[in-house]
Parts: structure tokens; sequence; C-alpha cells
């Protein structure tokens, strides 16, 4: 107690931040009747004081959210064009262009995120969470798209919850929606799994042979 009892000798600014500070670790009913004073005195300067500074720790919780969801969205971007690009040099168009419309999907889910970012006065930070990595196995995209969507989906109910807590509730919902689309995109990806599983390589060849047929023109021309 005479650490808090030196902070009469401060300014009057400082002295409200310090007693702050201190009122929490420190039992009400061991206060003595000045202090008492003090903090009924002050009481709504208090709560003011007190309430400011929880918003802006909350919000600052809510932008390191979102800016964590831009970082994985933009990995998601940058691994399907890879998947896009390998997908589509095989012959498999339309695998290939499921890569390309999620990737598309997921730079919309950048903007998004981006824009609550700017409106919450924080800086949006373009970092990938993880680097691009090297597959070109189908099954093995399909099967590592699937997860990245699973991943995404299971993070972003955490952090809906989160931003629920801290009295956001547009981070919030924009997080629930991003769930939904992340979902959809897993049942996509694994949808093609199971395709795989039932026609085997005759699935694959049969979309190299249908860009075949595309690629040659119609009969006679």
């Amino acid at each position: 107690m005479y650490a808090l009892r030196k902070h009469w000798l401060c300014t009057r600014e400082t002295n409200y931040k310090l007693f702050i500070n201190k009122i929490g670790k420190v039992n009400f009913y061991r206060l003595n009747h000045k202090e008492k004073s003090y903090l009924r005195n002050n009481k709504l300067f208090l709560i003011n004081f007190i309430t400011s500074k929880n918003l802006k720790i909350m919000k600052e919780k809510s932008i390191e959210l979102l800016n964590k969801a831009v970082a994985d969205e933009l990995s998601a971007v940058h691994q399907y064009m890879y998947f896009h690009f390998h997908c589509d040099d095989q012959g498999f168009d339309l695998l290939a262009n499921l890569f390309k419309r999620r990737a598309i999907e997921e730079m919309i889910h950048v903007e998004k995120l981006a824009e609550r970012i700017l409106f919450l006065k924080g800086e949006i930070d373009m970092t990938l969470s993880q680097p691009v990595k090297p597959v070109h196995d189908v099954r093995e995209m399909l099967k590592m798209a699937a997860g990245m969507e699973q991943g995404s989906a299971n993070d972003y109910n955490n952090w809906a919850n989160e931003c629920a807590q801290n009295a956001d509730a547009v981070s919030k919902k924009l997080f629930e929606e991003l769930v939904g689309d992340e979902e959809n995109h897993q049942q996509q990806f694994e949808d093609e799994m199971e395709n795989l599983d039932k026609y085997g390589d005759n699935y694959l060849a049969l979309q190299s042979i249908e860009r075949s047929k595309n690629n040659s023109g119609p009969a006679g021309a």
C-alpha cells in the first residue's frame, strides 16, 4: 500500500493512470479512507478511462486476428494458383479451373478483411502465413487444399468467438461468413478426391481427352 499512497505526489493526470494500474491489483476494502474517497470522487473519469483503454485493447486484438486471416488467405491464393498452373499444364481443365476459382474467392476474402482492418484504423500486413509448397500430384493437391480450408474454418470459428468477447460484432460476423465459404471450399475439394477414388486415373484422362477435343476444333474445320 505504500507504493499506492505515493501516487498522491504525482500530477493529477498521471495520478489517475497510476491509480488505475494499481487499483486492479488491490482489494477495495484494504484501501484507506483517503484512497476510497479518491476512487468515489473520480468514479466517472475512472470509468471512462478504463473503458477507452479497454476498447483500444479490444480493437488491437481484432486487427491482429484480421491480419492473421489475411496472411492465411494470401497463402491460399498463391498455393491455389500454383496448383492451377500445374493442373492446366497437365491438361486437367476441370481441376485447373476449380483451383483458379477458389483463388479468386480467397482474394475477395482478403479484400473484405482489409476493409475491416482499415475501418478499425489498423495497418494491413500482406505477409503470407506460409510459403508455397511444390506439390505436383493431383491427389496431394486436393488433400492439401481440403486441409487448408478445414484449418481456416476452425481458426475463423475461434476468432469469431474472440471478437464476440471483445464486443466486435462486425468482425465476428465477417469471420462467421468466411467459415461458411471455407467449409464449402473444403467440400468441393473432398468431392474431387472422391471422384479420383471412384474413377481412378480415368477421371484425369477424361479431362485431358476433353481438352484435346476442344483444341482440335469442330470436324471439317
